[in-house]
């Protein structure tokens, strides 16, 4: 073990997650140590510093960049709840500050994986992780506990970094276990669960479940950790149905491989087989084969695969030509036969491919189902002890009670008949990842889950064999685009009401959503909804909906179509502050520039401007516009109306960015101007930080066009770093009515 890299002890065993009505400092403190230590421990299987600097997976950050990720959020959110005061390291709080959610398989390698990008060395990274350790013990024992723990106490942004903490050990274990086996070495402990119990699983029963109704969602008052989507309420009818007893195992899905399944292009959605071409897959990611599969690595890996091919001098596959299967299975560390009664992992398009070849009745389970599945529950009036990650014993291959999958017969079927339904590996879903009703999101991580809220990621539950705290609850819910690797299999489910077979409980949405570079793209639905009829729901994330070709227009006429629009009001308003508090016309930043006006306008007298808006929409146009000094759109009815630059407008001068929250990225500005609280979905996580991107020599300002954002709602948030200098009504013009916003400005104590 490579135990330089630890700055606690190696740790191979999970505690409970905290309950937050009853925890102690001491709790807490332990907690914390144990997800810090595991996630530690885990990187100690690299057998060189130099395999930190690999990419096992092409679309995803070197692993240096893991390893230092979960101690830079812990800073981060604790800046954010101001219970840490100063930065550690800016540039360390900038460079691992945020990894990446491929948008398509085929999405070109991040410039940081190529070897351009200078990561720092692991020494000084072992050292920011043990400064960070110590802050975060220090805060731990200084900092008075109120209890219950809340959605409101700052102790909330200490809790979420446990959790974070915690989802990183199993996204890492899986980026380790795509490294060449020669690379890595299992840790003293690490224990591979049983290939067999009993006498093996050679049937997979299928069992009927009744109609019902379910209700899905966390009570907001519930004393655990939960990340945003969790909350809301969600009522559904559930029609009679039926399911595999367990997930599907590599036993069943080899079935599927000999049947020539990865050939034959009627099993596969669109999308699936053109990733499967583009893969050229053949079979399972973590199955071993002598055939030189194409593999998944980047950078200096882009060559390897686990398939290498049988030559006279490799032992391993010269036994696996002779085994009974023809394959073997990578697990984390080493290669195994094929575990016969473990779960198959794949991708969505995998199993949907199964599906189809089981038979076009055959489908994935809906959220809604899997929630049936679960058969009887403890109500969550009886607190925590209602959580399976809360038992003494678990039931279930969960909380890293083995290094590996189980065979699907290891633990008892529940009451409803259903083996594995926690634990062992995730199961993909046919709903769209999405909010409940009454969906809302955190200040201190306002798009966590927001951004997946686009049609295109696919719910998975249950948990893994790897998966601790929030990650093992009855509550969690998360997603990955069908595309994705990870310790995640399927099982099969069909409809066996036919009078109510239209109505699948399956969660869909609506919308279409605009993607920078790519255009509107539709959501993915793969069913034919002219034979079946889904839950079809708009995103709950209200961008997505928001911006619609006419809200485009309208903020366009908004911007350009009046004498006195808001943009040019409020540039002329922010050149008297700039005057009279004597700020020097460097950079400047504005948050919600729409279409891009107000930064145009500012060009002309500042050096750099950064225009920073949600809506990748409204951002396509405002290139567009710096491109071509124009936009050309119709008009409600139809009608083409162009929009122009003016002609002293410095276009040069503007960079703009679509960006969901403040990233570090953002360097201090002389002016920082705020016009979109009005219509972002958490206004409180864009001011948290407005302080930090303001020079201390500065200004920032807010407008707020609803008038709602007064300095009495203001102070409280931005009163313990700046105080407020002045605040104006400015009148602007719009095509109805001269209405005023209310502008405030701040700086520095």
């Amino acid at each position: 073990m490579k135990t330089h890299i630890l700055t606690g002890k190696p740790v191979l065993t999970s505690l409970k997650p905290l309950d937050l009505s009853t925890c102690t400092k001491q709790d807490i403190l332990d907690y914390f140590e144990n997800s810090y230590d595991l996630h530690e421990t885990l990187f100690t299987s690299l057998n060189d510093d130099n395999v930190f600097y690999m990419c096992p997976d092409r679309l995803r950050l070197p692993l240096i960049f893991y390893f230092a990720h979960t101690a830079v959020v812990y800073v981060n959110k604790l800046m954010l709840a101001r219970l840490l005061k100063e930065r550690v390291n800016i540039e360390f709080e900038t460079m691992f500050e945020t990894g990446v959610d491929e948008m398509s398989w085929d999405d070109t390698e991040n410039y940081r994986m190529g070897g351009s990008y200078k990561w720092p060395s692991i020494q000084t990274v072992v050292e920011y992780r043990q400064q960070v350790r110590n802050i975060i013990k220090n805060i731990i024992q200084e900092t008075p506990l109120q209890l219950p723990i809340t959605m409101d106490s700052p102790w909330w942004a200490m809790v979420m970094g446990f959790e974070h903490d915690r989802i990183h050990l199993e996204t890492s274990s899986v980026l380790i276990r795509q490294l060449p086996v020669d690379m890595v070495t299992k840790p003293d402990g690490w224990v591979y669960g049983p290939m067999k119990h009993d006498q093996g699983v050679k049937e997979n029963p299928i069992i009927q479940m009744e109609a019902t109704d379910v209700t899905l969602g966390k009570p907001e008052n519930f004393p655990s950790y939960g990340w945003d989507n969790e909350y809301g309420l969600f009522d559904c009818h559930v029609p009679r149905f039926e399911s595999s007893k367990y997930p599907i195992t590599n036993r069943w899905f080899l079935e599927f491989v000999k049947d020539g399944g990865y050939n034959k292009r009627e099993l596969w959605t669109e999308d699936g087989w053109q990733w499967k071409e583009f893969k050229q897959a053949k079979h399972p990611s973590f199955w071993v084969c002598d055939k030189g599969c194409k593999g998944n690595c980047g950078a200096s890996l882009s060559d390897y695969s686990h398939c290498q091919p049988s030559n006279n001098n490799n032992d391993f596959h010269n036994k696996n030509k002779q085994g009974v299967s023809g394959y073997w299975y990578r697990a984390m560390f080493d290669e195994l036969e094929l575990p016969m009664d473990w779960p198959v992992e794949v991708t969505y398009h995998e199993a949907k491919a199964y599906c189809a070849w089981k038979g076009p009745e055959f489908r994935l389970p809906a959220e809604a189902e899997r929630h049936v599945m679960r058969g009887t529950k403890k109500t969550e009036t009886e607190s925590t002890s209602c959580d399976i990650i809360y038992q003494d014993t678990i039931p279930a291959n969960l909380n890293m009670q083995y290094g590996s999958s189980t065979p699907v017969n290891l633990y008892p079927a529940n009451d409803a008949g259903f083996c594995d339904v926690y634990g062992n590996v995730w199961e993909w879903h046919e709903d769209h990842f999405n909010g409940f009703n009454g969906f809302h999101t955190h200040h201190l991580y306002d798009d966590f889950s927001s951004p997946c809220f686009d049609g295109k990621h696919y719910m998975i539950l249950g948990g893994s064999w790897i998966s601790t705290g929030d990650l093992a609850s009855r509550f969690a819910r998360y997603a990955f685009r069908p595309h994705f690797i990870q310790h995640l299999g399927f099982r099969v489910v069909r409809n066996t009401d036919n009078s109510e077979q239209a109505n699948l409980p399956i969660r869909v949405i609506s919308n279409d959503t605009f993607v920078l570079g790519l255009g509107e793209t539709k959501s993915n639905i793969n069913f034919d909804t002219t034979e079946v009829e889904l839950m079809a729901v708009p995103s709950t994330n209200y961008h997505y909906v928001y911006e619609s070709d006419v809200s485009l227009f309208g903020i366009l006429q908004l911007e350009f179509g009046f004498r006195e629009s808001m943009p040019r009001v409020l540039a002329e308003y922010n050149s008297m502050l700039t005057k009279l508090f004597d700020i020097v016309p460097g950079s400047c930043a504005v948050f919600g520039s729409g279409a891009g006006q107000l930064a145009f306008l500012l060009s002309r007298n500042y050096d750099t401007v950064l225009g920073v808006e949600i809506c990748a929409r409204f951002v396509d146009a405002s290139i567009k516009l710096q491109t071509d000094q124009s936009l050309s759109l119709p008009d409600p009815y139809n009608q083409n109306q162009t929009f122009t630059l003016d002609s002293d407008v410095k276009t040069k001068n503007i960079v703009f960015k679509q960006l969901t929250w403040i990233p570090n990225e953002i360097s201090p500005n002389d002016l920082v101007l705020m016009t979109h609280l009005h219509r972002v979905q958490n206004p409180q996580a864009w001011l948290l930080r407005l302080w930090e991107i303001t020079k201390s020599t500065g200004l920032a300002v807010i407008a707020s066009i609803d008038n709602k954002w007064t300095p009495k709602e203001l102070t409280p948030i931005l009163s313990d770093k700046l105080q407020l200098v002045r605040c104006d009504e400015i009148e602007f013009e719009t095509d109805k009515s001269r209405l005023t916003a209310t502008v405030t400005a701040w700086k520095h104590h």
